[in-house]
């Protein structure tokens, strides 16, 4: 067993456990400091999958700016919506679920015999990638590429977006900031 196979069970826990913490724990802000690590587990696997700017983009996009978003929609709203949130009283099996329960069992059981099924290194396009020698090889000049056009070419977008997203967090401690009364 390689090293990058070993890696790659182990990302693929993390993700795994993680996503059932997130979706069956009630209390939403562990839940949500969880899903960073689900994220970055994710942004783990796409680097083993020789997708750079796919894991930088993960991490940039949704660890930056997607559960930031969602840490202000905590900080936003109330104590008592926090509490009532995780005071629901909810059995993991109910009618109300029931709908939601058949619909995962359905998907969980199509993903099991796509992957029963599918045999991937028999596949016509792999083949034919082999035999063309059009196999994608580890090499950092994508990245680099990436990295020079953002700091050159794009700097004046790239700061300006940043300066937006700063007013923006800014805003948002101001009006989650509790006003003295009398």
């Amino acid at each position: 067993m390689t090293l990058v196979r070993v890696l790659f069970y182990l990302m693929s826990f993390i993700v795994l456990a993680s996503a059932v913490f997130v979706a069956s724990t009630r209390n939403l802000v562990r839940s949500v400091f969880i899903f960073f690590i689900t994220l970055f587990a994710l942004a783990g696997l796409y680097v083993l999958a020789l997708a750079d700017f796919v894991a930088i983009t993960q991490i940039v996009i949704y660890v930056g700016g997607i559960l930031v978003l969602i840490l202000f929609a905590f900080m936003l709203s109330g104590k008592e919506t926090l509490n009532t949130l995780q005071q629901h009283n909810s059995k993991l099996l109910s009618i109300g679920k029931l709908p939601a329960l058949l619909l995962a069992g359905l998907f969980l059981i199509v993903m099991l015999n796509i992957v029963w099924k599918a045999d991937a290194d028999n596949l016509p396009w792999i083949k034919q990638a082999i035999a063309t020698n059009a196999v994608i090889t580890p090499n950092a000049l994508v990245t680099d590429n990436i990295g020079i056009n953002l700091m050159t070419r794009y700097l004046l977008p790239f700061e300006a977006v940043s300066i937006l997203l700063m007013i923006a967090l800014v805003g948002a401690a101001h009006l989650s900031r509790k006003e003295a009364t009398g």
